[in-house]
């Protein structure tokens, strides 16, 4: 009892979002992790 799904446009739109919203974060946590590395970095030099 296999039935396809089709997501179709609200579906595909959710899942851009989605990926959007997690690149975004992904890239945010990044830019603060080597901020922090830096100051690190410099106040022990």
């Amino acid at each position: 009892m296999q039935k396809d799904v089709n997501m179709g446009l609200a579906g595909s739109l959710t899942m851009i979002f989605l990926t959007v919203a997690v690149v975004l974060l992904l890239r945010s946590f990044y830019k603060r992790f080597n901020r922090l590395q830096k100051n690190k970095d410099n106040l022990q030099s």
